[in-house]
């Protein structure tokens, strides 16, 4: 058959690229056509991502890849954070960052006005203050003017296909990280909106992955999972459904694909999130802080005058003592960006650990530390899913340390299969080419990838000795 191109926009927390996707009916070939760095702005005391040089961008690669004559374009981002549209769709006020300090005690302010089991219930999403929800409700509280002019509410990717095609709709993968969607109706919770005071009149229809959008300068709009990870374990080429994921990158979305949401008094006390996903398909996960953490390392020790690529961190800690120094990397601590090798050492401290002063020491920790809570999570969401899990697939940009797909496989007992790296833009692309019924369905998909030859495994090593330190990460996590 004739080969197909279409544009994947790929947009992350630190950089995003436009990506030129080809099928030729059994493999995909990828040409990456501008990469460009996601920076953030601080204005006033706040937080914002730059969406107008990011759109500027955009257009610079698209532009770039019409020579390809692409069949259509996908838009993937990040999840929860947002843009409002007034009354003629302008932009009111660059999108804030979910990192920004504005949603401190929101958590709190919500529940004294709706339960905590109230809005599990209604939304299935794990409590952490980055959450649209939270951020909705400081805008609440602060009393901004914003609310009182918005006529629309796009999250980050609708924001951007809004701008390619017209369109003002939401995506519903990327609808429901925002903890205001209700997975039970299949629409936004706007009873709890109320009860919140947010307006939920503002929140547009809401479309499933592969709706065909619009077009921009003749090209079809296409939305795959708009949402990143829903487009990464769309990419999983897994075999069956007894399989379990890490989508790895500067978060890790550890977790499983299930048929329906989990609602459970145990998925609450578990504190698990139900995404959508591609197909008539859930992620049930759990978000770990990731390599942000190491990313954050590596700044600090840059801005000191030490610079090291992430290959150089992973061979120093190949040298270092391996499970001396151990801890929670979803500490609340490691949320804003700062010194984190500081924090590591102070919760090590407290804990009466040996203190990583080298800076393979440090690293050795993250990587050992990450690994544990991926153990974690996989526990949690088989007990409340009762599914069974008989490997575990890395994918995304994290698939590349090698030394942390070993830990994991040390730490969890199960086989790793790491790849593909680029599953996000993949995933966007694989949910394009079945809209454009190059492929069936999501099996053949997930099957493409499988038959690319770009996936590594790694065994089980010295299990022991990491159940021992699991047992030691448990008591950490439940002392503090």
């Amino acid at each position: 058959m004739a080969s197909k191109t279409v544009l994947a926009v790929d947009l992350g927390a630190e950089s995003g690229r436009v990506m030129a996707v080809a099928f030729d009916g059994r493999s995909l070939h990828l040409q990456e056509l501008h990469r460009f760095t996601n920076t953030t702005v601080t204005v006033n005391g706040r937080l914002h991502w730059d969406f107008l040089r990011l759109w500027g961008d955009i257009q610079t690669g698209i532009a770039k890849g019409k020579a390809l004559h692409p069949a259509s374009i996908g838009v993937d981002t990040w999840g929860v954070d947002f843009g409002l549209l007034d009354s003629q769709g302008n932009l009111i006020g660059n999108p804030v960052h979910y990192r920004d300090g504005r949603t401190v005690g929101m958590m709190e302010t919500a529940f004294a006005r709706v339960s905590k089991a109230d809005i599990f219930a209604q939304t299935g999403i794990q409590f952490m203050p980055i959450n649209t929800l939270y951020q909705m409700l400081s805008l609440v509280e602060s009393g901004s003017p914003q609310l009182q002019i918005a006529e629309t509410f796009l999250t980050a990717p609708d924001l951007l296909n809004y701008w390619l095609t017209g369109a003002k709709v939401c995506e519903f993968s990327n609808a429901t990280t925002t903890q205001l969607f209700n997975p039970t109706t299949g629409t936004w919770a706007t009873e709890m909106m109320e009860h919140l005071g947010i307006p939920s009149h503002i929140f547009p229809e809401i479309v499933p992955p592969g709706t065909m959008l619009g077009s921009y300068d003749g090209i079809p709009v296409i939305a795959p999972a708009c949402h990143d990870t829903g487009s990464a374990v769309a990419a999983v080429p897994a075999k069956g459904q007894d399989f379990a994921y890490i989508s790895s990158g500067t978060w890790s979305l550890v977790g499983l694909e299930v048929p329906r949401p989990i609602l459970t008094t145990e998925a609450l006390a578990a504190n698990v999130t139900n995404e959508g996903g591609v197909y008539d398909t859930y992620r049930l996960l759990k978000n770990v802080m990731g390599l942000w953490i190491l990313q954050q390392c590596r700044a600090t020790w840059a801005a000191a005058g030490e610079k090291y690529s992430y290959g150089e961190l992973v061979q120093l800690a190949e040298t270092a003592v391996p499970l001396q120094s151990i801890f929670n990397p979803n500490d609340p601590v490691f949320l804003q960006s700062g010194n984190h090798p500081q924090h590591i050492r102070d919760l090590c401290q407290r804990t009466g650990q040996p203190v990583p002063q080298t800076v393979g020491a440090v690293v050795r920790s993250v990587l050992e530390s990450l690994a544990l809570a991926y153990r974690e999570v996989l526990e949690l969401v088989q007990a409340v899913s009762n599914q069974p899990v008989s490997n575990l697939h890395i994918v995304g940009g994290g698939t590349q340390n090698q030394l942390l797909n070993q830990l994991t496989a040390n730490t969890t007992g199960l086989q790793v299969v790491a790849g593909p790296i680029e599953a996000t833009v993949m995933g966007n692309a694989l949910v394009q080419l079945i809209t454009l019924g190059e492929i069936a369905d999501l099996q053949q998909a997930r099957q493409v990838v499988a038959g690319m030859d770009e996936l590594q495994r790694y065994e089980p090593q010295d299990t022991a000795v990491f159940d021992e330190a699991y047992g030691r990460y448990q008591k950490i996590c439940t002392e503090l």
